[in-house]
């Protein structure tokens, strides 16, 4: 959650963008946070979010640019993985007008199903405020060293082609799809999320969820090469163990009738139990290659093999 805080705080602190790209973001965050309801019989504009400094930027946004009063309050909730705090934004007086402002409602007065026109439409900094703000109201990423993700949680089918669309015009390739009967916008390519962090608002963020993804990928790598080469090492400690086995019994069953060649090669794989077939290579006088001393073993226990059968039938 660190990293998901100070993304959030990165693109809350935005103070820099035009006033038709805040009221954009105000509007979306409006729209993913909750948007017009109906509450003790008259409508209101309630939002809910994660991150105190999201909901006080959308409370000084209202005000300063839609001159509507909002309020900011904290509610804490009991889950089974622990104490878990939202800040509650509400608009109660003039909801309505706010929301026919925002984009919210339609000029028929009917609920906007999507973002509105004057988003959708809107120019390349009104599309990133769009996004900062889905983002700020329901987006999630994913942890360093973890299957990489940059998603945001919908209110609807049709806003999250209204973002998937958005993301196509910022030259960003997002799916749309439905979980668990939420709909949800997801980017999977670590690229595509370090641009789009950045084109949102947050390069250190993006920076900073880089670095930790490199440094992940680095030391997953190094486990994967490191518990390889373990199996590796227990699987030829196993084969040198049968071997030696099967060179024992070579030697009860022969006894000194075989060449010498083969013997020295039976006698070094009992005597070095645990090492390589390489290893028994560089240790034989003169050294040889390990498919030499592989080849000799094997024709060892071929041979007695052959005797032992010939010992049955006679």
């Amino acid at each position: 959650m660190a990293l998901l805080d100070d993304v959030k705080g990165e693109l809350a602190a935005i103070e820099n963008d035009s006033p038709a790209a805040k009221m954009a973001q105000a509007s979306t965050m409006m729209r993913f946070g909750g948007g017009l309801r109906p509450m003790n019989n008259q409508a209101v504009i309630r939002a809910q979010f994660d991150s105190l400094q999201a909901a006080t930027w959308l409370q000084g946004t209202i005000a300063a640019y839609f001159q509507k009063e909002a309020t900011v309050s904290r509610i804490t909730r009991q889950t089974p993985n622990g104490t878990v705090q939202r800040y509650d934004l509400l608009v109660e007086r003039g909801a309505t007008a706010l929301a026919l402002q925002a984009g919210l409602l339609d000029r028929r007065m009917r609920l906007v199903k999507g973002l509105s026109a004057d988003i959708v439409g809107g120019n390349i900094a009104q599309i990133k405020a769009a996004w900062r703000g889905a983002f700020l109201a329901r987006g999630a990423i994913s942890d360093p060293g973890k299957a990489s993700y940059l998603e945001i949680i919908c209110p609807s089918h049709e806003t999250a082609l209204a973002l998937q669309g958005a993301a196509r015009r910022l030259g960003i390739s997002a799916k749309a799809r439905q979980l668990r009967s939420s709909e949800r916008v997801t980017l999977r390519d670590p690229d595509a999320i370090e641009r789009m962090l950045i084109l949102m608002g947050a390069p250190h963020s993006a920076r900073e969820w880089t670095g930790k993804r490199s440094d992940g990928e680095a030391r997953g790598k190094a486990n994967r090469l490191a518990n390889f080469d373990d199996a590796n090492m227990r699987r030829s400690a196993k084969a040198a163990a049968e071997a030696s086995e099967k060179v024992r019994r070579a030697f009860e069953v022969l006894g000194d009738d075989m060449p010498e060649n083969l013997k020295v090669a039976g006698r070094l794989r009992l005597d070095h139990a645990d090492a390589s077939l390489e290893e028994l290579g560089r240790l034989a006088e003169p050294p040889i290659t390990k498919d030499a001393i592989a080849g000799r073993i094997r024709r060892l226990l071929q041979l007695a093999d052959k005797t032992e059968k010939a010992r049955r039938q006679s």
